[in-house]
């Protein structure tokens, strides 16, 4: 089943898309919301699979709900506005309906959220430090020990792997990289970035009582403030 959160500030918009879901088996609506707020503490609670989202919404945007996010779910954006569809796949996009939406996209975008869920879970084994991934970026190609990789880090719908002197683009989510790492050692640091935390070189207090983090490489990452009270409660005595 994909679990879904319906997304959108025009209550008939909600009648309507739970009306036209009604009909797959393979969907389970949790929740409806009406505004971001709304919607974050769904999520945060729920974990759904994926979210009906629409974009232009008084207060906060769908944009601006899932900059807030650490773990992004799937998303199917919904919205009467074209021109935000480049932008909506530096997340993790499904697809992207006009309104009104009609059967035969409803059909696709659902179609497209079932594979890319099951590909996530069928591929949710955990790796160990010691295995090793294949990992292709055009013509080149690599064989790397996984305790050799990093950072990893969000590309839309893609994720740059960074290992060594190397920072080949895979046409996976981040999301699907962090059910298959050991969350142990592969941390979620923010909405964009997954760290490895042996590489850790240096620890700075930031703004608004966040982490600031040196990996051995050099590279600076910010850690979110939920993710900061983690990884505090990760390493405390």
């Amino acid at each position: 089943m994909i679990r879904c959160v319906i997304i959108d500030d025009s209550r008939l918009a909600r009648i309507e898309l739970r009306e036209m879901l009604g009909k797959y088996k393979n969907v389970d609506i949790i929740a409806e919301a009406g505004s971001a707020k709304e919607a974050k503490e769904i999520i945060d609670s729920e974990s759904p699979d994926l979210l009906f989202l629409d974009i232009q919404m008084p207060g906060k945007s769908g944009f601006e709900l899932l900059a807030e996010l650490d773990k992004v779910p799937a998303i199917v954006f919904t919205t009467a506005f074209d021109q935000y569809a480049i932008q909506s796949f530096e997340y993790n996009t499904v697809d992207y309906l006009l309104k009104p939406i009609s059967d035969e996209r409803l059909d696709i975008a659902i179609e497209r959220a079932q594979e890319r869920i099951d590909s996530v879970k069928i591929s949710g084994k955990k790796l160990t430090d010691d295995s090793s991934v294949f990992v292709k970026d055009g013509d080149k190609c690599w064989f790397v020990k996984v305790r050799d990789i990093f950072l990893l880090e969000s590309k839309g719908n893609y994720t740059q792997i960074f290992f060594e002197d190397n920072r080949p683009l895979v046409l996976k989510s981040l999301s699907h990289f962090e059910s298959v790492l050991d969350n142990t050692i592969y941390f979620r640091i923010n909405r964009s970035q997954i760290i490895n935390l042996k590489y850790i070189d240096k620890v700075v207090a930031w703004f608004n009582g966040r982490l600031k983090l040196r990996l051995k490489d050099g590279t600076e990452v910010e850690v979110s403030r939920r993710q900061t009270d983690k990884i505090k409660d990760m390493f405390s005595f």
